[in-house]
């Protein structure tokens, strides 16, 4: 099917909005809330975690008629939260399986919001599939897109927490 659709913001606001709720609540059985669009004074796209604290990011791309990626931000302790939630364990029982679970975890979520984002833009006639999963952990951790891709940000609040949606599509050429 031919794209019909121009991929814009309230779009993609409209495709990961929607992914994030549906997967939140049906792997960690809670429910976020969009709280808004990130942006700085001059409305460039901007993350407000704290360079201070651990942070967990999955980032999981798709590729096709459109291409980008899909970077789930999340502090250690909310990734700690989800991980548990999602796989029916007490934070001790965390800590004695090691923190490649939270991995695991935090790389199926962002699997499965970014699958949930790219059957809407296949729905809209822009085929694509997705690339597999990857973690990034640290503190200070700073995504910079390249030029020719345009970046949103989008914030939800989530049991508590702050979780960000990173999405960076390449701009046509």
């Amino acid at each position: 099917m031919p794209a019909v659709v121009e991929i814009s913001e309230a779009l993609i606001r409209g495709y990961v909005t929607r992914a994030v709720t549906e997967v939140f609540k049906t792997m960690t059985r809670r429910t976020p809330t969009f709280t808004g669009l990130m942006e700085d004074s001059q409305g460039r796209p901007r993350l407000e975690t704290d360079p201070a604290r651990p942070q967990v990011v999955g980032s999981v791309g798709f590729i096709g008629e459109v291409n980008g990626l899909v970077y789930l931000h999340f502090d250690l302790t909310f990734a700690r939260l989800c991980a548990c939630q999602m796989l029916g364990l007490s934070e001790k029982e965390l800590d004695a399986v090691g923190p490649e679970v939270i991995n695991d975890a935090m790389g199926e979520l962002t699997n499965m919001t970014a699958g949930g984002f790219k059957n809407g833009l296949c729905d809209v006639g822009y085929p694509c599939k997705l690339t597999i999963p990857s973690i990034l952990r640290g503190t200070g951790i700073c995504v910079q897109p390249i030029r020719s891709v345009v970046r949103h940000v989008y914030q939800f609040e989530c049991a508590g927490h702050r979780l960000w949606a990173d999405i960076q599509i390449k701009a046509d050429e």
